[in-house]
């Protein structure tokens, strides 16, 4: 959602760095996610904008413009909604602690910066771009720094969070530790 509200400022020639300029941009836009067969797509005012979203300037500005209370509180507004059926999972850098600290299950992942720079430039090679994985190592640590700083809900560990480091785990070890954890915590009631 970040990422989307982002992209447009860019699109729209808005500064990211203008709290003003990308809280209002932020009010009169329309965010949805929509679960389809083959993947969650992030719609922007109606638009699919799923690949976009990960383009690296929006990578290199979304810190910034996820930074601002007013885009927060409006980004927080909305995944509570989302989230109001239950019944949902949720990923975000505070979803634990601000959006949902009262959650059933938390899940704090973590990796090395390695091998997430790796998996960034396999996912950017798919949208056909070619990236430099020692800059993005330098990106991701960079956006890390600044979003565990920031003063409006800052990335951090819940306290009662599960941690778990995907750093050498495939996608289906990362989906069965969730899962696994997810009977236990049905179970117990």
């Amino acid at each position: 959602m970040y990422r989307a509200i982002t992209l447009k400022a860019l699109e729209h020639g808005v500064d990211v760095n203008d709290r003003e300029a990308v809280e209002r941009l932020a009010n009169e836009t329309r965010i949805e996610l929509r679960s389809r067969p083959e993947g969650n797509q992030v719609m922007l005012d109606g638009e699919n904008v799923t690949s976009r979203i990960r383009m690296p300037e929006v990578t290199a500005a979304v810190s910034a413009a996820s930074s601002y209370p007013g885009v927060r509180e409006l980004m927080v507004r909305e995944q509570r909604r989302m989230s109001d059926a239950g019944g949902v999972v949720l990923e975000g850098r505070d979803i634990g602690t601000v959006v949902l600290p009262d959650a059933e299950l938390k899940i704090f992942m973590v990796a090395n910066v390695l091998e997430r720079a790796r998996r960034r430039k396999r996912d950017l090679e798919l949208s056909g771009i070619d990236a430099d994985e020692l800059e993005l190592a330098q990106q991701i640590e960079s956006r890390d720094k600044k979003d565990s700083t920031r003063l409006a809900s800052p990335l951090k560990k819940a306290d009662e969070a599960i941690e778990l480091d995907t750093s050498d785990l495939t996608i289906e070890q990362q989906v069965t530790f969730i899962v696994e954890r997810a009977v236990e915590k049905m179970n117990r009631g």
